[in-house]
C-alpha cells in the first residue's frame, strides 16, 4: 500500500489563491464585468492594508465568482485558466515543493485539495505531479455553460472526508502519512496523518499546532524558519 501525502494548494503551494488570479483574470479577459472587482475592492484593499482580514477577502471573491460564472461557456473558462496557470505556474514556495519532490521520489501517493474551481487546481498540479486533484466543481448544462451550480460542495468542503475517502477506494495506508496546510480548515485533515506540516499558518492554525506540537514551518523570502 502506498503511503498518502495530503496538500493544501492556495497559499500552501502556490503563492496566492488560484481563485484570485482566475477571477481577476476572467475580468481582464472581458469575460466577467469589470464591476465584479468592486465586489471584493475594499476587501481587498483592506486585506494588504492589514485593516480586514484575509477571510473576508477571500470569501468576497468566492461571492463574486459564484454570482458571474453563471452563463459562460466552459471553452472560454477552461482557455482562461490555461492562461492563468501558464503565468503563475513557477510561483510556487520553494519549501512546499522541495516536500513535493521527496515525497514523489519516495513513491508517495500525492493528494492535492482546493476550494478553487478543480478546471485550475488541476491543470496547476498537472506538471508537479499530484495523481489526485479535488477543487470545486460546477455544474454545465448541455449548451456547455456553467449554470452556477456547486456539484458535491459538502463533500468539496470536508477536506478530512476527502482524505478517508481517496485511502479506501486507491487502497493507500495512513502509515507515514504526511499533511501539509496552512489554515485552521485544515486541522480536520492534519489530525488524520502522521505528519503534519502547519506551512505559513494563519493565527488559528498556529496556535492549534502549538498545542498539538505540530511542525510549523515558514517561508519570507530566501529564509525558511523551523518554528
Amino acid at each position: 500500500m502506498k503511503k498518502v501525502a495530503i496538500f493544501d494548494i492556495d497559499g500552501t503551494v502556490f503563492r496566492s489563491s488560484l481563485l484570485i488570479e482566475l477571477t481577476d483574470a476572467l475580468i481582464q479577459e472581458g469575460i466577467f464585468s469589470p464591476r465584479v472587482r468592486k465586489l471584493y475592492a475594499r476587501a481587498a484593499e483592506n486585506w494588504l492594508d492589514r485593516k480586514g482580514p484575509y477571510e473576508e477577502y477571500i470569501g468576497a471573491v468566492i461571492k463574486a465568482f459564484r454570482r458571474n460564472i453563471r452563463g459562460v461557456q466552459y471553452k472560454e473558462f477552461s482557455r482562461v485558466a490555461k492562461k492563468v496557470v501558464a503565468f503563475h505556474k513557477n510561483r510556487i514556495y520553494r519549501y512546499t515543493r522541495d516536500v513535493v519532490k521527496n515525497l514523489k521520489k519516495k513513491n508517495y501517493y500525492l493528494l492535492a485539495i482546493s476550494h478553487s474551481p478543480q478546471r485550475v487546481v488541476k491543470e496547476f498540479c498537472k506538471k508537479m505531479g499530484f495523481n489526485k486533484v479535488y477543487g470545486q466543481i460546477y455544474e454545465i448544462d448541455r449548451q456547455r455553460r456553467f449554470t452556477g451550480k456547486i456539484l458535491h460542495l459538502e463533500l468539496i468542503s470536508d477536506k478530512a472526508e476527502i482524505l478517508k475517502r481517496a485511502t479506501e477506494k486507491e487502497k493507500l495506508t495512513l502509515k507515514g502519512s504526511v499533511g501539509v496546510g496552512d489554515t485552521e480548515s485544515d486541522i480536520a485533515f492534519l489530525k488524520m496523518v502522521k505528519k503534519p506540516i502547519c506551512f505559513n499558518p494563519n493565527q488559528k492554525l498556529y496556535q492549534y499546532a502549538r498545542r498539538a506540537g505540530w511542525k510549523i514551518v515558514v517561508e519570507r523570502k530566501d529564509v525558511i524558519y523551523r518554528l
